[in-house]
Order: structure tokens, then C-alpha cells, then sequence
């Protein structure tokens, strides 16, 4: 289960290819790919480059004139395919980064 204090990332056996704002992620281990539209490419670049999910849906409602929770909605459900699809991982927040001093 994805939760929104988590944080994704791009597995290493994903490629990732962005083209006039759609994109193609090919999981090169089992050759299944997964094509995004314009708003799932940038809901890709925001999971993957924020520190928890949850940052992400926050740009996301700002970026776009959505309900929240509609938003919440598609959001964990396009996590939920890529996961499924071992497009994307969920990590948990901590996980990887380097402990405060």
C-alpha cells in the first residue's frame, strides 16, 4: 500500500523517456512499459523528485484546478499501476537519505 508520507523512486531497471511533455516507462527487466499523458508525466516528475508523495500532491494542488481528494484519488492510483508494474518504488521517507547532524 502507497502511502503519501512515503517516497517513490525510479527503480534502476526502469527507463524513463519524456517526449513533448508524455513519457514512456519501460521496466527493462520484464519489457512491460506504461505510456503517461501530459498530467501523469508531471505527477511522475514531481513523485519522483519530492521528498515524500504527499510534497508532490501539495505541488500538484497548486499546480492544478482539481478537487483534492479527486486528485488523491487518481494520484494513488497511478502509483498503485507503476508499482504493480515494478515501474516505481515506494520507499519509506527515511530510507536513503543521509542521518541530521
Amino acid at each position: 500500500m502507497v502511502s503519501f508520507a512515503d517516497r517513490a523512486a525510479t527503480p534502476t531497471h526502469v527507463l524513463v523517456r519524456i517526449l513533448d511533455r508524455e513519457s514512456v516507462l519501460l521496466n527493462l527487466e520484464t519489457e512491460q512499459y506504461f505510456g503517461l499523458d501530459e498530467t501523469g508525466t508531471r505527477m511522475w516528475q514531481l513523485v519522483t523528485g519530492s521528498p515524500n508523495i504527499d510534497a508532490a500532491y501539495q505541488e500538484l494542488l497548486a499546480e492544478f484546478d482539481v478537487e483534492p481528494e479527486l486528485l488523491r484519488s487518481n494520484l494513488m492510483e497511478l502509483l498503485s499501476r507503476l508499482v504493480q508494474s515494478g515501474l516505481l518504488q515506494v520507499l519509506p521517507a527515511d530510507v536513503g537519505t543521509a542521518p541530521a547532524i
